[in-house]
């Protein structure tokens, strides 16, 4: 199995458990594609994926209406996706995304989560590297679909690994190919049933228990900032 497949099994939990922070996160996602590409998604292929997302992880349609509207408030102050990276204790290479209105007050407050713990925040670009940002789509299986014949005909469209969970594919390629994956799926009349971006460590470091312990309380402080929307890092999970 792929490696953007397994990142994602063994962060789902982790990273999707708490119902409201995954409506936050979407929440902002749908207004930042609203912004950037209008409010129909016919013509939004970003907003297209996030809106079936959100019927997948069950989130109320007025929280999706409520957030293509404030997309188009006169009166809203646009979000601006900011990212940090940095090292948490013993080593573990950490990469932010934050969606934000105020900056200022994300950047001290992800500061002060490293420094609390021992950690460093870098500068744009020494962590970066270490980690390989892929697009991930989770389509509906076709009866008799040759998954082996998909990859060769996909390949060429960037995608790089299919992989089949509970009765759906996992296609993931390179991020900069990712209208281009959405588009041909489509084309092949592909169900997408969500979509998501992640960063998936070139290598991982195996860690104590107690110092996972002490990577794990920097991790917990990110995720429960309300301007975070996602966390990567590079320690290895539990044998």
């Amino acid at each position: 199995m792929g490696r953007a497949f397994e990142y994602r099994k063994a962060r789902k939990l982790a990273r999707w458990g708490n119902m409201a922070r995954v409506f936050t996160k979407l929440s902002k996602e749908i207004t930042i594609a609203v912004k950037a590409g209008g409010p129909d998604p016919d013509t939004n292929p970003r907003l297209r994926l996030l809106i079936q997302t959100s019927k997948k992880e069950n989130m109320p349609k007025d929280n999706v209406e409520r957030a293509i509207k404030k997309a188009t408030d006169k009166d809203f102050t646009d979000y601006k996706e900011v990212n940090f990276e940095g090292y948490a204790p013993h080593g573990i290479a950490v990469f932010v995304e934050t969606a934000t209105d105020n900056n200022t007050r994300t950047v001290a407050n992800v500061r002060s989560y490293f420094n609390k713990v021992g950690g460093s925040l870098g500068t744009s670009g020494s962590v970066e590297f270490m980690f390989d940002h892929q697009a991930v789509f989770h389509v509906t299986k076709k009866a008799g679909a040759d998954i082996e014949e998909l990859l060769l005909e996909l390949i060429d469209y960037g995608v790089e690994d299919i992989d089949e969970d509970e009765g759906e594919l996992v296609i993931s390629g390179d991020f900069a190919s990712n209208a281009a994956i959405q588009s041909h799926l489509e084309e092949l009349g592909y169900e997408i049933t969500s979509s998501e971006f992640v960063r998936v460590p070139m290598d991982y470091k195996q860690l104590s228990p107690e110092e996972r312990e002490d990577v794990e309380k920097l991790l917990e402080k990110l995720e429960e900032d309300e301007d975070v929307q996602n966390v990567f890092h590079n320690m290895a999970e539990e044998e």
